[in-house]
């Protein structure tokens, strides 16, 4: 049985290696990247303290389309007190992505960032997708992940001792030993070790690479109806009593009043009649999972009942619906804050190492085989060779 999985972790390996080396080192590099950020980028900060109050949504998209000429904003954020607000602009074709980084209380524009000139965008493309197309990337990424998961289990049949004397090896690794067993080492206690966390690392990964997983995975957890985030429509058949924008300055004044108190708070701008004004109002810093999410119908003001793992409050979620929303910083470790994100980091460089480590064991029995073959043939006599 243990060489039956010893051949299929081998194999999957040697397909996937290269892939999931590739998948974790880059999420090494995004563990800290609002940390490397905050120093990196001051613009995402206003000087303080500041006086007045608050430009309303309207207000700061206007002065964001002046930097954009041709392009309306999305959405925007309003950030913890210190950083400056953030108007979005997206499309898909043709495809580009902008923020305008602009202060809150008199609209003075700090940057005008571009996806395409951002080192930790590229990263991220390449997590998600290994930098190919997102339709091809996507798969790729997702089924690399799923055989993952596999490897991390088979390995664990692998790596399970026979008996008492051998568990102790299996703790610990050798340093006085030769290289060649000091690999060994490192690739079977080292992924022991990072083992829990990287079966952690794969679900949450498989739940948005696959489809099929993310529905199972809530619908297991006790979720009803879809896991997918929608958007509910506005009512087209009302006359609408203001414009778009002023209802946007409605809804947000609207949130103001019910929540005085919060961490950021993102809206968005609707662009079609059919479209509902969406806002979350996150409660806790540098995550995303402790959040109130509010629809409001843009022709008659009214906040709209929506379902699924995104909508409502987070205090009246059930727990299918709070496991979903905290999947990503799950994933990133920020659940635990920066304990976690060291967690997450090591055990991802673990994760990177593994493929690497592996190869090397398979690379060295080949040749040690490889050996063993020619030692073989010269011992046998002249007459027998070939028959």
């Amino acid at each position: 049985m243990k060489k039956l999985v010893g051949k299929i972790h081998l194999y999957l390996g040697l397909a996937s290696g290269i892939i999931v080396f590739v998948i974790s080192i880059t999420g090494c590099i995004l563990a800290f990247e609002q940390e490397i950020k905050a120093i990196t980028q001051p613009y995402m900060f206003y000087e303080q303290p500041q006086q007045g109050t608050i430009l309303p949504p309207s207000t700061l998209a206007a002065i964001a389309e002046k930097e954009l000429p041709g392009k309306k904003a999305k959405g925007m954020l309003y950030d913890v007190p210190g950083k400056n607000a953030q108007v979005g602009f997206y499309n898909l074709n043709p495809e580009y992505y902008y923020v305008v980084y602009l202060n809150p209380y008199d609209g003075k524009v700090a940057k005008v960032w571009d996806e395409n000139g951002d080192f930790f965008h590229f990263i991220l493309h390449g997590h998600y997708y290994l930098w190919l197309p997102e339709t091809i990337g996507q798969v790729v990424v997702a089924s690399a992940t799923l055989v993952f998961f596999v490897m991390m289990i088979s390995g664990l049949v692998l790596w399970w001792p026979k008996n008492k004397s051998a568990a102790k090896q299996r703790f610990s690794i050798k340093w006085n030993a030769q290289w060649r067993r000091k690999n060994y080492d490192l690739h079977n206690v080292m992924g022991f070790y990072a083992m829990s966390i990287g079966i952690i690392l794969a679900l949450t990964g498989l739940v948005w690479g696959f489809q099929w997983f993310s529905q199972g995975l809530y619908t297991l957890t006790g979720g009803e109806g879809s896991a997918v985030y929608y958007n509910p429509a506005s009512d087209t058949t009302v006359v609408a009593n203001s414009k778009p924008m002023q209802a946007v300055d409605h809804a947000w004044h609207t949130l103001q009043r019910e929540y005085p108190q919060y961490a950021s708070l993102n809206i968005s701008f609707p662009h079609l009649r059919s479209e509902s004004i969406y806002s979350y109002v996150n409660f806790r810093e540098g995550t995303y999972y402790q959040v109130d999410y509010n629809y409001f119908d843009q022709h008659t003001l009214k906040k709209i009942k929506a379902t699924g793992p995104y909508s409502g409050k987070y205090s009246e979620a059930n727990f299918a619906q709070k496991l979903r929303r905290m999947n990503y910083d799950i994933h990133t470790g920020a659940i635990l804050g920066l304990p976690g994100k060291m967690l997450m980091f090591f055990a991802s460089l673990i994760c990177a190492s593994l493929p690497v480590t592996g190869t090397i064991i398979w690379w060295g029995r080949r040749k040690k085989s490889s050996k063993k073959t020619r030692k073989s043939l010269k011992s046998m006599k002249p007459d027998l060779i070939g028959r």
